[in-house]
């Protein structure tokens, strides 16, 4: 993908997208042109200085800026016509040298160590591992300390998504999952399912106990990798020390290299009481079963915590939403999801917030909304999104810029504004807070930095899913994003509106429940697919293999002309040929 910036009365920006277009037609399946063309200078140079540095470009003033997917610039209108010319030498398309930015470094020094991680979650893990793997030689340190919750939860090596994120959420929504299948096995000739109780207890001790040897596995590897392993709370000194903080006292770490991956922190609530309220980082090793519960965010982990503890046959689940659910995800594959929720006996209460948390003698948590209702709730949770924890690493003591608006480090290629400091995961800024992201970007950083690797990390074109009841895969633009990005003339969605073929049998449990899928194209080149969302279950099952072939490239036409399995739920995505504009009922009413 070739980028390619300037407006419209600009000659020197006529001329680059003429020449890109033009490789476009000749080099069809090398290269695909995406052209952002502003009506005024004033537009162009007012997205220009806010995006240029993000782009790999930080001096660039002039239209046009050419660059290609990776980051790696080409140029203004003479670089980019000398590279399409290049194009007709025998070697054919060859983008330039990719930016890695790569500090230099001196083997000879003298720091404690080559390479000091500050953060022992997924992306920390991977980054450290991985560079022991490709220079063996290197004097590796990974430094990870875990403050308590305010509840007093806490946990060991391996981050938020081992200890009380991903690893927990998806055995507990497992959990949730068989009780509506026992529930449905009635339908396919078994008995008692519908009248199966849940043990809060035994999942919750089972859940932990799966943790446990999760950080135990990961504190032997690091050793048998020759990681020196610091569980210890790290601070900035200067540019290349640190102060690590244990029971024992405080000690002075120095390294070549510093990467910071402290990951984020639930952000707590804003009201009177709001102390009383537990989050996601207490939720999974709670010692009660959550009961009666009171839930306030609609974001993935709000939801999703909800739909397992009502699927767990808890109690009464509310949810509180500021304003609309799970935004930035197609508005309507999440209405589907919405319904699902409501379908489970979730009750959403749209535009309201917890005014106050009130303790009563009962124990209870009494909840006054702002919309004047109140409610008791034995459990609150709290998940109105996360923090980054970069506030105690002291960064400007070593030179390193910060968002002030979220905390988070502004990076290019995961380098920060100091070249031998790098950050990978959560901390960076405009990245996805997602587990795979991190690692792969801390493996590819690792490789570049010791490895003489030059590959960047991509954070477009990532899938995700989320674990709600009726689960939720995507990958690529929204319709909303699609439109903004391409103009609604050219952007247009195959859908289908279906019942999974192992509800057939059961549907009495699925009424007000339907399952979408959707892609979303551009009509304007060959309908190319911008992006593939579903609402079904086993969405991440589903999308895990699309993402390949999206991240390829592809069009409906190679959908439809793949072959599906006969009979899944993926199979839909190859027999969509129902556009959105058409009119025509989407509902799939075949086998």
């Amino acid at each position: 993908m070739i980028h390619c910036a300037g407006f419209s009365s600009c000659g020197a920006f006529k001329q680059a997208k003429a020449a890109l277009q033009g490789m476009e037609a000749l080099y069809r399946d090398e290269i695909t042109v995406e052209i952002m063309e502003f009506s005024t200078r004033d537009e162009y140079r007012e997205w220009l200085f806010a995006n240029r540095a993000e782009i790999g470009a930080p001096n660039h003033e002039t239209s046009p800026l050419v660059w290609s997917e990776k980051g790696v610039v080409i140029g203004g209108r003479d670089d980019t016509v000398a590279w399409c010319r290049a194009a007709f030498a025998p070697a054919g398309v060859s983008l330039p040298a990719p930016v890695t930015n790569v500090d230099s470094w001196n083997p000879q020094h003298e720091y404690d160590y080559d390479l000091l991680v500050i953060g022992g979650g997924s992306g920390g893990l991977a980054c450290a591992k991985e560079a022991l793997a490709v220079n063996p030689e290197l004097r590796v340190a990974l430094c990870d300390f875990v403050k308590p919750s305010p509840a007093g939860s806490k946990w060991g090596l391996g981050g938020t998504c081992v200890n009380v994120g991903c690893i927990p959420k998806k055995l507990m929504h497992t959990a949730a999952m068989l009780g509506d299948l026992a529930k449905d096995a009635t339908f396919y000739g078994w008995e008692g399912g519908a009248s199966a109780t849940h043990s809060w207890e035994t999942l919750k001790n089972n859940t932990q106990d799966h943790i446990k040897g999760l950080n135990f596995g990961y504190r032997v590897e690091l050793r048998e990798k020759g990681v020196s392993y610091l569980n210890k709370l790290a601070k900035f000194t200067g540019p290349h020390t640190v102060d690590v903080t244990d029971k024992k006292g405080t000690k002075s770490v120095s390294a070549a290299r510093i990467v910071v991956a402290v990951g984020g922190r639930p952000t707590p609530l804003q009201c009177p009481g709001a102390e009383l309220a537990i989050s996601s980082d207490d939720i999974f090793m709670k010692n009660t079963p959550p009961g009666k519960t009171c839930v306030v965010g609609a974001g993935y982990v709000a939801l999703e915590c909800a739909g397992f503890i009502k699927g767990l046959r808890q109690a009464d689940v509310t949810v509180l939403v500021r304003s609309i659910l799970l935004r930035g995800f197609d508005r309507e594959i999440v209405s589907k999801v919405h319904d699902a929720l409501v379908h489970h006996g979730v009750n959403i209460i749209e535009g309201v917030l917890p005014e106050s948390i009130t303790q009563q003698p009962n124990g209870r948590l009494l909840v006054k909304m702002t919309n004047g209702m109140e409610d008791e709730f034995d459990t609150v949770l709290a998940a109105v999104g996360r923090y980054a924890d970069t506030a105690g690493l002291d960064l400007a003591a070593a030179g390193v810029e910060v968002n002030p608006k979220n905390g988070k480090i502004p990076c290019h290629n995961e380098q920060t504004s100091v070249p031998h400091i790098y950050a990978i995961g959560d901390v960076v800024d405009g990245v996805p807070e997602l587990t795979p992201a991190a690692i792969q970007a801390g493996q590819l950083l690792a490789r570049r930095l010791f490895g003489g690797g030059n590959e960047v990390m991509e954070y477009e074109k990532i899938a995700t899913t989320v674990f709600t009841p009726l689960e939720l895969g995507t990958v690529g633009l929204t319709e909303e994003a699609a439109i903004a990005k391409y103009g609604e003339d050219a952007v247009d969605c195959f859908l289908s509106s279906f019942h999974p073929l192992e509800w057939s049998v059961c549907e009495d449990n699925h009424q007000g429940t339907t399952c979408m899928a959707k892609v979303v194209v551009n009509t304007k080149k060959d309908n190319a697919v911008l992006g593939i969302h579903i609402a079904a279950p086993n969405a991440g099952e589903i999308m895990q293999g699309l993402a390949v072939a999206f991240r390829k490239g592809l069009t409906h036409k190679d959908l439809v002309g793949t072959v599906g399995i006969h009979p899944t739920t993926a199979e839909e995505f190859t027999t969509m040929t129902i556009l959105k504009s058409s009119g025509v009922s989407t509902e799939n009413k075949g086998c």
